[in-house]
């Protein structure tokens, strides 16, 4: 029972020491930094505002459809909400920030998984992860190519 406690707590010090590493790498900066520009960003806020504005009337038109009578205006008023939204320069870092640090995170976890057993599943939401790091437990039967 000893050396299952000494374990567990070596384990739970490792993933201590892999979250500090983490907070401290280039990635997590400048998500952060990424992040604080967004937040300060007065002209960003302004437009995640009008999009936010704009999806909850998509929502509630969406309850009925293409026969709503104001579908097609609402859906175009939030194409170009997004749009506009997304080409915004501090939004468009903040994603790109944070989706670098999703890649870092996924790549961590299929490394942690990988090393328990080759058998577990790590869903990252990447197709391309799903499938390098499956081998035969993707439950597909292996029709996604692994092997």
């Amino acid at each position: 029972m000893s050396a299952v406690v000494s374990a567990s707590t070596d384990v739970l010090e490792e993933a201590q020491i892999m979250g500090e590493a983490i907070l401290q790498s280039d990635v997590f900066i400048d998500y952060q930094q990424a992040k604080q520009r967004l937040t300060n960003d007065e002209e960003a806020q302004r437009l995640i505002s009008e999009f936010n504005k704009w999806k909850d009337q998509y929502e509630e038109v969406q309850r009925f459809g293409k026969y709503h009578p104001d579908y097609k205006t609402i859906s175009r008023h939030i194409r170009s909400a997004k749009r506009e939204m997304d080409m915004h320069e501090s939004v468009a870092s903040f994603k790109k920030a944070e989706k670098a640090l999703e890649t870092l995170l996924n790549e961590i976890c299929a490394e942690v998984a990988g090393a328990v057993s080759p058998t577990i599943k790590v869903p990252t939401g990447n197709p391309h992860f799903d499938n390098a790091s499956c081998s035969g437990g993707c439950g597909s039967g292996q029709a996604c190519g692994c092997s």
